[in-house]
């Protein structure tokens, strides 16, 4: 494994200012996690708190820009590891304090190296309709002229192992080490050029009833694949449920 090789991955839900409050509330909702006390200099933070394992989902509300996706990859030395993400093609946008480095990967995805452990991976959530999900990947959406070196730039930062997909040949993932929370899945998209990033997918035993569950809270159903949906949230940030099993990650 590198010397980046995050020990736990945490997703930050990043809400424009004006849907913060509905969007955190939808995502408190359909996932069933409490939300702790919020922190930072404007109560700017705060986690979604599983009821078993690690936190692994927090949220921000921004002060400019739209909603977003970044990533906080776990490390003890964070400086050393966003030293070494440099020389991949990354480039490093702040220093925070609490030794937090903020970056942008080659093709524009944000991400962190943060110092703080987490160990326990949550495990799925059980509804009253018979089903049961988890968030459980992470798929980075390139643009087709990066998507081979977005796909090199994260193999070689994570250290995890490439797996080609069985599903289409404009999916790659990287296998992840028992224990993480988070899968990473790469999409090629059909645009030509523009930024990378991403959006949150979960694993369910049943898509119908899955689907049904997050369209009663306030989700829209964008579209319908032979193995994702599509939905939006409230706040239109968009998200798929998939037919892999919750435990495994893996397509039954």
């Amino acid at each position: 494994m590198s010397q980046m090789s995050p020990s736990w991955i945490t997703v930050f839900l990043d809400f424009a200012s004006d849907g913060f409050e509905e969007g955190v509330g939808f995502w408190a909702a359909v996932t069933g996690y409490d939300v702790s006390a919020s922190r930072g200099d404007t109560d700017q933070f705060a986690t979604l708190l599983p009821a078993n394992g690690d936190a692994f989902l927090r949220v921000q509300r921004l002060d400019e820009g739209t909603d977003r996706i970044h990533l906080d990859l776990h490390t003890p030395d964070p400086r050393a590891a966003a030293d070494a993400a440099a020389g991949l093609g990354a480039s490093v946008v702040a220093e925070e304090g609490l030794g937090y480095v903020v970056l942008r990967s080659p093709g524009g995805l944000t991400f962190c190296f943060v110092p703080h452990a987490a160990a326990t991976r949550p495990g799925p959530t059980a509804w009253p309709g018979g089903q049961s999900s988890l968030i459980d990947q992470v798929c980075i959406d390139v643009p087709s002229s990066s998507y081979e070196r977005e796909c090199e730039f994260w193999r070689d930062l994570t250290g995890w192992e490439p797996r080609a997909s069985a599903v289409s040949t404009d999916f790659s993932s990287l296998l992840r080490p028992d224990g993480q929370p988070f899968r990473i899945l790469l999409q090629r998209l059909g645009e030509e050029a523009g930024p990378t990033r991403a959006h949150l997918d979960w694993a369910t035993t049943d898509r119908a009833a899955e689907t049904e569950r997050h369209v009663a809270l306030g989700a829209r159903v964008v579209d319908t694949r032979p193995v994702w949906t599509v939905l939006a949230d409230p706040n239109g940030r968009a998200y798929c449920l998939t037919d892999r099993d919750p435990e495994t990650g893996m397509l039954g």
